[in-house]
């Protein structure tokens, strides 16, 4: 009897112990906070404290569970913050930064749904120095590249494929969720990579019908009739635009204890003036601009990163605003989980921006210069969990 007793005690316990072994759940999450100042914002010296830096602010869970055959159930909620007051990033949301769940496959790779990356972020967000050693105040002018991940899909259905000696690639579609029409507020997006020894490259493409509502107005706070392109004259004048069109390739090359890079895109506001009520200059008109950078990082120790980049931007079309952007950036390593940074940017812009006013600089998630120039700093700490 007591044989007996022990058994059906003991088999419970490894039922319990093998279901464990076949799933799991990660909470993860960074903390990054500093201090930064901007020369002129809107006219006056700015101090403020500043979250989100290097990388924004988060707290996700990530999990998974085998499904046996190399299939697995995967999923990751993750909900970004500001440190500094608590409130909820990504306009209130609560998993505003991630939000999906699908399969992944061994042999294929991994189909999901939800809210998530573009195929920008997929496969081309790391040639950008604003994703490497520089704040996202370093991002192109605006972000209007959105190859710093500033801007989120909702709806999407997303594949990205396993390796294949070094090649991946694969595609979004973002369904618009109106009725009666399949093609208003529709997004879609694809890219590729290829990665051996040294060298890395990639390319995405996308393509947003009614972008101030399938790109910019994806989160709780965003307008369905009024603009949500307001963060930057870079290009807030376009809200109106029927499409927008972005093409996207970089890459990096290893040479020892320094690596080069570059990055080129390509963004098209077309139809401007096709949706009513919204900011229209140059209506009628596509604006277009040209978008080159160059960096380079030299890791002078394990512990000690140093980095430089420079980026052109040339508004063409209906637009005709230049813009020149450089940054220097240092990361030290503290620990595995943490570093402390301090990165230098600046702006130089000439020509006629989104507004139709002569341009001033205006430097990604700053308030706009009154001046052609704008010099922001940056110090700050990066904690990872």
């Amino acid at each position: 009897m007591m044989k007996k007793t022990l058994i059906l005690m003991i088999v419970p316990v490894a039922l319990a112990t093998t279901a464990q072994a076949q799933s799991s759940v990660t909470l993860y999450g960074l903390i990054d906070a500093g201090f930064s100042y901007t020369n002129n914002a809107g006219g006056s010296h700015q101090y403020q404290m500043a979250a989100g830096n290097l990388q924004g602010d988060r707290w996700g869970l990530r999990g998974n569970e085998d499904l046996g055959g190399g299939l697995k159930a995967v999923f990751v909620l993750e909900s970004g913050f500001n440190v500094f007051n608590g409130k909820l990033a990504q306009g209130g949301a609560g998993f505003g930064r991630q939000a999906f769940v699908g399969l992944s496959s061994n042999q294929y790779g991994t189909v999901t749904i939800g809210r998530q990356y573009d195929s920008f972020q997929d496969y081309v967000w790391m040639y950008e120095a604003a994703n490497q050693f520089a704040p996202y105040y370093a991002a192109h002018p605006g972000d209007l590249d959105n190859l710093n991940g500033g801007n989120r899909i909702n709806n999407a259905i997303k594949f990205n494929s396993v390796s294949y000696g070094g090649f991946t690639f694969g595609g979004l579609y973002s369904l618009g969720g109106i009725a009666g029409d399949f093609n208003r507020n529709q997004l879609w997006s694809v890219g590729a990579n290829y990665t051996q020894g040294p060298l890395s490259a990639g390319v995405a493409f996308e393509r947003a019908q009614d972008p101030n509502y399938s790109l910019y107005g994806t989160t709780p706070s965003a307008s369905t009739t009024a603009s949500n392109m307001t963060g930057s004259r870079v290009y807030s004048g376009y809200a109106s635009a029927k499409r927008q069109q972005t093409f996207i390739a970089g890459a990096t090359y290893k040479i020892g204890a320094a690596t080069v890079g570059a990055v080129y895109s390509n963004i098209q506001f077309q139809e401007i003036g096709a949706l009513p009520g919204l900011p229209a200059t140059g209506a009628g008109g596509d604006a277009k601009f040209h978008n080159a950078e160059i960096n380079f990082r030299y890791q002078v120790s394990p512990a000690f990163l140093a980095g430089i980049a420079y980026n052109y931007t040339k508004g063409y079309g209906v637009n005709d605003a230049h813009y020149h952007q450089a940054v220097v950036g240092v990361d030290y390593l503290l620990s595995k989980r943490t570093d402390v940074y301090a990165d230098v940017i600046g702006q130089h812009a000439s020509g006629t921006d989104s507004t139709g006013r002569p341009a001033v600089a205006n430097l990604a998630f700053t308030t706009a210069s009154t001046t052609a120039n704008q010099v922001v700093a940056v110090v700050g700490i990066r904690h990872k969990f």
